[in-house]
């Protein structure tokens, strides 16, 4: 089980919890794992990448720990840590402005 922890809007717009747990076939990547929560939670749907180009939307970011992995590729491997549980992956909305 992958944990992930959404933000606020997210959780509301999914009617969940911040924490979820999801069942991600192997190999478990950005890609799978987005692709997973989109079938448990049909609502955010486009939330989190763009439906057509399926690139990351500009102010969705993802962390593991304390790393980034917003610019990783989608389908590149997700650290040990989240793929055991021991960590979750933060998906974080960005804000910009000033």
């Amino acid at each position: 089980m992958i944990r992930l922890l959404l933000p606020h809007h997210l959780r509301n717009l999914a009617g969940t919890g911040r924490e979820v747990e999801l069942d991600v076939a192997e190999p478990v990547t950005q890609r799978s794992l987005i692709d997973a929560l989109e079938d448990a939670y049909p609502p955010l749907r486009g939330t989190l990448r763009d439906p057509a180009t399926q690139r990351r939307r500009p102010f969705i970011r993802f962390f593991a720990g304390e790393e980034d992995l917003s610019h990783e590729p989608p389908d590149a491997l997700l650290p040990e840590a989240v793929l055991t549980g021991k960590e979750p992956l933060h998906v974080v909305g960005a804000m910009a402005g000033g």
